[in-house]
């Protein structure tokens, strides 16, 4: 059990991270952050590597950063109608946390479109609730995934774990 968190450059500094960290036993595999300087309170981006789901988080005490992720990630699984037990499993993976340099590019230029997607969004929603950020984002079509929503190609995901622990029953 544990989740990689690859973190660009500007992030990578304020984490004790590992040149070379175990791959990811999640159902989404390794993380993807970068850090967002942008409104009253800095904000890390996280994306899935597998599903280019993203999750906002605030950025105070980066090395906490693992917790903040999971808990948000079960918010968003939730919302994205992923059952409380496949959540509680996805998050018990998520302990323990390894932090590293990133090595997708992929992954980095959706970052880098989530990014200026959400500087508009706070922009016009100023208030928003950094879950509904999220949720909204996840919502965008990605080149990447064939023009596949990350939400829905998360939720597929979740579906063929919940498939495949049904069939082993």
């Amino acid at each position: 059990m544990v989740v990689t968190i690859r973190c660009t450059q500007k992030l990578l500094h304020r984490v004790d991270s590992q040149p070379m960290p175990p791959s990811s036993t999640t159902v989404l595999g390794d993380w993807y952050a970068n850090i967002l300087f942008a409104r009253p309170e800095q904000l890390i981006l996280c994306v899935s590597e597998r599903t280019l789901l993203p999750v906002v988080v605030t950025a105070r005490n980066a090395r906490s950063l693992g917790v903040r992720l999971s808990q948000s990630l079960g918010e968003v699984l939730l919302r994205l109608g992923v059952s409380s037990r496949l959540v509680d499993a996805e998050q018990v993976e998520m302990n323990p946390v390894a932090f590293g340099p990133t090595r997708n590019r992929r992954v980095l230029g959706t970052i880098n479109d989530f990014l200026l997607q959400l500087s508009w969004h706070f922009h016009d929603h100023p208030a928003s609730p950094l879950i509904d950020a999220s949720i909204w984002l996840a919502r965008t079509p990605c080149k990447p995934i064939s023009y596949k929503s990350p939400d829905a190609l998360t939720a597929s995901h979740f579906a063929d774990v919940s498939f495949t622990n049904a069939s082993i029953q």
